[in-house]
């Protein structure tokens, strides 16, 4: 089964915890603090690999967390940091946030790497935390969390030229003849379900790769069928190959049969309907009606497109059409990833400290990362470290809006996954 899309949850290491510890040595008196640092979480990495061409191993594995970084120990010794997750795709992977559609990245050379997820920063251990009026402090940071999120990912297969045309056109047939792929070819409509990718040589020094896309049919832009699955396949080829059935076994007009499956392309995305196109007009050795279709295709397209008469079943013309795919792909350069790249540059926007608004219950919750990460990075059993806490909230300004907003003594403030009971 061919997989072109899955949905999955990852996550970067967490950050290890920086340690509280002191100085313990027989002729060292009044030591001080000597607690290690976290080591950093790993990072989630994606990575391209040209050995795979289907998604189908993220229909197993859904959830994928890169290791944390070890906490810091005595003795001021840090943390080993977590080894990086290295995921691995296929060229052609377009990764997407889930939640928002947000493009994080578009995956399109052999062994290309993305960062996705990042692992969280080490915590720092008490040696930091020394001051003229604090020589023994018991204040430390816990380990930073890596971070998490749903995405999805989508699969668009990198060729050079794509098949179209309508179901039973004869496409298989013609990959099956000028390629090694090995599609199932029958005298049905919708014989082929998945794409198939084929390498075409052309003599000793030249090759292209070649993708049969499942037949198109009328309203495929608004995804009729299976539009939408079939027609992003066609988005990263460079040359279009429309096979139609000239001798319209189907009892369809080819001429017909062309303006539509161009009308939806144009629909779908306009870059399409303007990239380089030629028509093979399929089963010339069929019926007698073959040769005044093909002088009518002439006549409507013959301006716009290079029509090359062919019999795929025979091998009829093929080598012709192989010959001028290949010069024709030497003139047009390879083709754009997805979206500009100007596009995928994050605009930095000032996101607020913290937001305050009432639970179901009544009581109050607070979100923003800034704040979430101060709570998660706390060590809430040490009184040292919860009093630097309550700093770090007061200059941030929560003390002062969450009395402006109404809160009450005995009140419960949420913040993350903690709970605080609210006191003057």
């Amino acid at each position: 089964m061919f997989y072109d899309r899955a949905k999955i949850y990852i996550k970067g290491g967490d950050g290890g915890n920086g340690c509280i510890a002191m100085r313990r040595e027989k002729y060292v008196p009044f030591g001080g603090p000597w607690g290690g640092d976290g080591g950093r979480g790993g990072d989630v990495i994606f990575t391209t690999d040209e050995g795979l061409n289907t998604l189908v191993d993220f229909r197993y594995k859904k959830h994928f967390k890169a290791e944390r970084g070890q906490h810091g120990m005595g003795k001021n010794m840090n943390g080993a940091a977590g080894d990086d997750l290295l995921v691995r795709v296929p060229a052609g992977t377009v990764v997407r946030e889930a939640e928002t559609g947000r493009l994080i990245a578009d995956l399109v050379e052999d062994g290309q790497r993305v960062v996705i997820a990042k692992g969280g920063r080490g915590g720092r251990g008490n040696v930091h935390f020394s001051s003229g009026t604090n020589k023994a402090p018991r204040i430390a940071e816990k380990g930073e969390p890596g971070e998490e999120l749903m995405i999805e990912l989508e699969l668009k297969l990198i060729a050079d030229v794509g098949l179209i045309g309508f179901p039973n056109a004869g496409k298989s047939t013609f990959i099956s003849m000028v390629s090694a792929a090995k599609p199932k070819v029958a005298d049905y409509p919708f014989t082929t379900l998945v794409p198939n990718l084929g390498v075409v040589s052309v003599g000793l020094d030249r090759s292209f790769v070649l993708a049969d896309i499942p037949g198109l049919i009328e309203g495929a832009s608004q995804g009729v069928g299976l539009g939408h699955e079939f027609l992003r396949h066609t988005e990263r080829t460079r040359l279009l190959i429309h096979v139609v059935d000239t001798a319209g076994t189907e009892g369809r007009d080819p001429v017909e049969d062309i303006r539509t499956i161009n009308r939806e392309l144009e629909l779908y995305d306009a870059r399409l309907a303007s990239r380089p196109q030629i028509i093979a007009a399929n089963k010339m050795d069929i019926t007698p009606e073959a040769e005044e279709n093909l002088a009518r295709l002439k006549e409507a397209f013959g301006d716009s497109y290079e029509i090359y008469p062919i019999s795929a079943a025979t091998n009829q013309g093929l080598d012709i059409v192989v010959r001028r795919v290949a010069d024709l792909l030497d003139e047009i350069p390879k083709a754009e990833p997805e979206e500009p790249i100007e596009d995928k540059l994050t605009v930095f926007s000032q996101e607020d400290r913290f937001n305050i608004k009432r639970d179901i219950d009544g009581n109050w919750r607070v979100t923003g990362k800034e704040i979430e990460r101060h709570v998660a990075m706390t060590y809430l059993e040490e009184e040292e470290s919860v009093e630097r806490l309550q700093r770090i909230m007061k200059a941030m300004g929560l003390e002062q809006g969450l009395i402006e907003s109404g809160v009450k003594e005995g009140d419960i403030v949420r913040i993350g996954d903690w709970e605080f009971e609210w006191s003057v």
